[in-house]
């Protein structure tokens, strides 16, 4: 069974940043061959050959698994749980297990939004796959997108847009904290100090003196933290700060010397600098207007 929706987009969608051609599904019992008929021009493949696609194609393995090579991958197993993702450009060829079969959704799309991505090195060519498991929330994203595409409404491209945007985000975070999550000691040390950080916000408290706590050294503490936050455990310290500065210039009477000093910053213009390099404004221009 297949079912898919092909789509068009105007000039206006095209300045959206992120455009979406096709939208499908499709289920291949075990010995059916493969790929089936139904395909637009330009989609159908052999899968001896391989294709080449002028956009990126998100594809989502439910149940079965079938394998997967590209110009910059070998022939690799893909399991279920399984997102993998075509590149435009990309020699490319994949297929279900003539054993299993496969349970498989896609979404094809292209624009900038995805480009800055891939060249600010979020995705690659080089790691395509990204194992979730099975998500029944990545499932209701891919239905509500085919549901979407079918009705075909006015602005359809944004709503689209939107879903694929959730759609990529999810599978980025899932896979990586299913990956930082298999050290669970990692885990709860990085929440225990994300905690300890946020108690302490009003206190001399240093990182140095959390990670002696927490019984790890600083420089081991310093890169677990960045690994799981993507920050450092100062930047982070310091940004709560600077949220809670704001909060007391909206809140209270205190000045701008004496928040500085309660959030022990080193001085009130090492503050001031600080918080308009993160806001834009100076603190004494935020206590104005509140």
């Amino acid at each position: 069974m297949q079912k898919s929706k092909y789509l068009v987009a105007n000039e206006n969608d095209l300045r959206w940043g992120l455009t979406i051609s096709t939208v499908g599904y499709e289920e291949i019992a075990p010995g059916t061959p493969y790929p089936t008929k139904g395909h637009a021009d330009g989609y159908y493949f052999d899968v001896e050959q391989g294709r080449t696609l002028g956009e990126y194609q998100l594809l989502y393995v439910m149940e079965g698994e079938g394998t997967f090579a590209s110009t910059h991958i070998k022939t690799t197993k893909i399991r279920e749980g399984d997102l993998f993702l075509l590149f435009p450009g990309e020699w490319h060829t994949y297929r279900p297990n003539p054993a299993t079969g496969w349970k498989c959704h896609w979404i094809g799309f292209r624009g900038r939004n995805m480009d800055d991505r891939v060249a600010a090195g979020f995705l690659s060519r080089e790691k395509p796959i990204y194992h979730v498991g099975f998500s029944g929330e990545i499932v209701r994203l891919y239905r509500s997108a085919y549901d979407a595409a079918v009705k075909e409404q006015a602005h359809a491209q944004q709503l689209l847009a939107g879903i694929v945007n959730h759609l990529i985000g999810m599978m980025y975070a899932l896979e990586r904290n299913i990956v930082l999550g298999k050290n669970a000691s990692h885990v709860n040390m990085i929440n225990k100090a994300r905690l300890r950080i946020r108690e302490a916000l009003e206190s001399s408290l240093t990182i140095q003196q959390i990670a002696e706590e927490l019984g790890v050294s600083y420089s081991n503490f310093r890169k677990l933290f960045k690994e799981h936050t993507g920050l450092s455990p100062a930047t982070y310290q310091q940004d709560l700060k600077l949220q809670r500065a704001k909060e007391l210039l909206s809140t209270t009477n205190l000045s701008v010397k004496e928040i500085a000093y309660r959030l022990n910053f080193d001085s009130p213009d090492y503050f001031s600098a600080k918080f308009k390099i993160k806001t834009g404004r100076k603190p004494s221009d935020m206590r104005r207007k509140a």
